[in-house]
Order: structure tokens, then C-alpha cells, then sequence
């Protein structure tokens, strides 16, 4: 036994963390890609993921919205195009997502 009241809901409330935090980062971000001269489009894409990621924190209730939250990562993978530190952006919260799904 865990000894935890309800797991189910303390294991949810590690991803929302995890979700809130990629939002947080993904936020605070904006200001140096601009100053680093990133296409409009990067900038968009941030924004774009950092609500998909706090509507994901909301959604974490259902099965599919644990699985869902990896466009997150990918979408920012992809944007490295736009912008390399994104791909690196991308590949950290991959790799915490990953984490998290497995613990």
C-alpha cells in the first residue's frame, strides 16, 4: 500500500507540475526568442503549445491526454527549424514527459 489517500490523483498532480512547468518555461521563453531575432512563427508556436500545455493539465483525468501531451515535445522538435534552441527545448521535455509517464 502507498499510503497515499487517492494515488490516482497525486499521480495526476505530478503531471499538471510537469505540464505547468513546460507552459512556465515555454512563457518565459518568448522574450529571449524575440531578442534573438526568431521568426514570428517560432514565437506563435510557443505560445500556441504553452495553452495546449495548461489545457492538458486540466485534461489529465483522461487516458488519452497522458499520451497526448508528447505533441508537445514533438511540435517543439519540429519548430527547431524555426528556431535550434527549440529542438533542444523539445528534447528536455520529452525527456521529462517520458520520465513521468514511467514513474
Amino acid at each position: 500500500m502507498s499510503g497515499l489517500r487517492n494515488p490516482p490523483a497525486a499521480v495526476r498532480g505530478a503531471g499538471a507540475g510537469a505540464l505547468g512547468a513546460m507552459a512556465l518555461v515555454q512563457l518565459m521563453a518568448i522574450v529571449p526568442l524575440v531578442r534573438l531575432g526568431a521568426p514570428g512563427a517560432a514565437v506563435a508556436v510557443v505560445v500556441v503549445l504553452a495553452v495546449v500545455a495548461i489545457v492538458l493539465c486540466g485534461l489529465l483525468r483522461r487516458g488519452w491526454a497522458w499520451y497526448a501531451a508528447y505533441v508537445i515535445p514533438a511540435a517543439l522538435l519540429a519548430a527547431g527549424l524555426l528556431q535550434g534552441v527549440l529542438a533542444l527545448l523539445g528534447v528536455l521535455f520529452g525527456l521529462l514527459w517520458t520520465y513521468i509517464l514511467h514513474v
